[in-house]
């Protein structure tokens, strides 16, 4: 392979429609890591700007989350679910069903259906396809492949505007980001593994790999926390523009780890010494 080809996010890992201001072969390769520009979601600027001028003259983060926590409960109705339209009696109940318990929900298990949800959100919205949930995604008619998609089917079904949910809360995080870390473009974070092979490495060198990282991934600021969860640890420049959630951002979600959740791609990646 190339150094062209293993700097570009390959084929299988991309889809040609997304619903931001860059293509995924772009913000899926190695120059975005490298030279990152800012993401945008379709139409959030527009819908939401009353919202992101009202606490543009707010400096406490803690009450900017309390704004936003406030601003997502009345925009979806999460504290007023009949007028939501969901029926007490309905043989599914999935009321509970909100951007917190999708965070939450990754939290305990990374393939379980919440995360099967936020898998495909990064999917449609970044158009970085899943290559790995409860198992290898890369053959469209395989078993991991038919429970991927039942999971998140599952997940959205009848739920409230879920992926819109995600939608604000990434641009709630890039907003928290520039404002609170101005002229921080990386972050330097670090993963555990047990074996390279749990990725797909696309080129060795003399001190890093190129690999291809699954669409989202859980990532941590101390070395630490990482060494915890592999007998390696890796280290990797993640841009700010994808970062989904870090940890401050709303206050008492997954505190217990310090997790960082990082939109995935094509990245250089370094063993941690």
């Amino acid at each position: 392979m190339n150094k062209h080809s293993c700097d570009t996010l390959p084929a299988y890992a991309r889809s040609a429609l997304n619903r931001c201001n860059l293509p995924a072969i772009i913000l899926g390769g190695i120059t975005f890591q490298l030279h990152p520009k800012a993401l945008r979601l379709d139409s959030m600027a527009y819908l939401h700007q009353p919202f992101f001028r009202s606490i543009a003259e707010i400096h406490n983060p803690q009450k900017r989350s309390d704004c936003f926590h406030d601003y997502m409960s009345s925009c979806f109705l999460l504290d007023n679910k009949d007028e939501a339209g969901f029926n007490d009696n309905s043989r599914v109940k999935r009321a509970k069903a909100d951007y917190l318990r999708l965070l939450r929900g990754w939290l305990f298990n990374a393939d379980g259906i919440e995360a099967a949800v936020l898998k495909y959100w990064v999917a449609s919205r970044f158009g970085l396809l899943c290559q790995n949930h409860n198992g290898c995604l890369r053959d469209p008619h395989g078993r991991a492949f038919a429970q991927y998609q039942a999971d998140f089917m599952r997940g959205l079904y009848n739920a409230n505007a879920l992926e819109s949910q995600l939608d604000l809360l990434y641009s709630f995080c890039q907003y928290e980001l520039v404002r609170r870390f101005p002229r921080r473009q990386h972050w330097h974070l670090y993963r555990g593994i047990n074996h390279l092979t749990e990725f797909d490495v696309l080129a060795y060198g003399d001190d890093h790999e190129k690999v291809l990282l699954n669409n989202l991934n859980s990532f941590s600021a101390s070395v630490d926390t990482a060494g915890i969860f592999g007998d390696r640890v890796l280290s990797v420049a993640v841009p700010s523009s994808k970062i989904l959630y870090f940890p401050g951002l709303l206050p008492g979600v997954l505190q217990g780890e310090e997790e960082f959740l990082v939109l995935g791609g094509v990245y250089q990646v370094k063993h941690h010494r």
